[in-house]
């Protein structure tokens, strides 16, 4: 068995370089950029008003002031300026030539054509042509696109990007036993769960995820279903990877010619992970367990996927103090699950007495996994331990 670490720097090695696609801008949120975005104009494009107000020379600030013009947004002014004028002036409309503050019209007085300021300005409240981005200027790739880098883009004039395409990842349960959510399960069968949670977790990743038909026990139907997934950038497959007369999933994989990167790992729970490569495609076998091969599926596929897009992977762990005491770890790395609470300096982590890894709802229900590596001592309420945060909708 191998730890963690270890285990996880052998499943990023799998990840093949991004493949780059063009998708319009209003479909990439949530992608990934794979080429420099740069702009094709410089923002703003000229000296504009930060406010509604008056545009004037300072240096006639203390004087009355006849008002010549209008500057508005799309209807710039166009007319001569001269000392002793304003021109009236609106957010974002240019500020003419010549005239180098705006006055808030909250400090402005005005009878007729004449105005006068009674509150000068610290600012000229004027952004600055360029001010934004300059023509050129660009984004780099690597960056996971959000509302905010759409909103840029676009002011940038930017019609469509350049991004990582989303790795196709095939989900492949597999058991005699197993039946689709809806039917109603025989003596000896149960509802197949983990296929749809994995490719849930794929998705989230960033991964285009497709659920293969459950495949049986039987190396005809597991050929079957790896020959469907012979275009995935993924095969993760659940189940059948352990050592069982009717564990045939390594077998097949090997027979098809899977590059074994390891088998089994230090951790708990998910002892019997398997990642390799198979003909083009990253190969995972996740446990069968649900809980297991959801934090397998948390710890490796995902990460995995994310290094397909070109982003940053792996975890970063958070601290908690521990709401009751533990009693000390055994030779594997132990996940559990645990809620969080409000603390008074970092929040409270206080894991399920019951870590039983066929228990999907003890998963439902918690927040966090608790990190507790091999070999860890007993630990006391209140001790700082790591945790890794699991998503939840609120």
């Amino acid at each position: 068995m191998i730890p963690v670490e270890e285990a996880l720097a052998r499943v990023l090695a799998l990840a093949a370089p991004p493949r780059p696609e063009t998708v319009a801008l209003e479909q990439a949120a949530g992608r990934v950029l794979a080429a420099p975005a740069e702009a094709r104009l410089t923002q703003p494009p000229f000296d504009s008003a930060a406010m509604d107000g008056y545009a004037l020379r300072r240096a006639d600030a203390g004087c009355a002031l006849r008002v010549i013009g209008e500057s508005a947004a799309g209807h710039p002014w166009t007319g001569t300026p001269r000392p002793g004028t304003a021109i009236r002036i609106f957010t974002g409309a240019p500020v003419p030539a010549g005239y180098d503050c705006v006055a808030m019209q909250e400090n402005v007085t005005r009878e007729g054509d004449l105005i006068r300021i009674h509150t000068p300005s610290a600012n000229d409240n004027i952004r600055p042509r360029g001010g934004d981005f300059a023509l050129g200027d660009s984004v780099a790739p690597g960056r996971l696109l959000n509302a905010a880098d759409i909103g840029l883009l676009a002011a940038m004039n930017l019609p469509e990007l350049t991004v990582a395409a989303r790795p196709r990842v095939a989900v492949l349960a597999s058991g005699d036993e197993l039946l689709r959510p809806g039917e109603t399960p025989a003596e000896g069968q149960i509802i197949s769960s983990n296929d749809l949670a994995i490719a849930a977790l794929a998705r989230e990743a960033g991964a285009e995820a497709r659920i293969l038909p459950i495949a049986r026990d039987t190396e005809a139907s597991l050929r079957d279903s790896f020959a469907r997934a012979a275009d995935a950038d993924l095969i993760v497959t659940i189940g059948g990877a352990s050592v069982g007369d009717h564990d045939l999933v390594g077998k097949v994989a090997g027979d098809l010619g899977m590059e074994r990167a390891f088998y089994k790992l230090a951790m708990r729970p998910g002892k019997p992970l398997m990642a390799g490569k198979i003909g083009n495609a990253a190969m995972l076998g996740l446990p069968g367990n649900p809980v297991s091969a959801i934090v397998c599926g948390i710890l490796f596929m995902q990460p995995l996927i994310r290094r397909m897009q070109g982003l940053e992977a792996g975890h970063t762990p958070l601290r908690a103090r521990l709401a009751r005491p533990l009693p000390p770890e055994g030779d594997r790395q132990h996940y559990l699950r645990a809620r969080l609470q409000p603390g008074p300096d970092l929040p409270l982590i206080d894991p399920f007495e019951d870590q039983d890894s066929a228990r999907l709802s003890l998963l439902a229900r918690a927040d966090a996994l608790l990190v507790r590596p091999a070999g860890d001592p007993a630990r006391d309420a209140g001790q700082i331990v790591d945790y890794l945060p699991l998503t939840r909708a609120h």
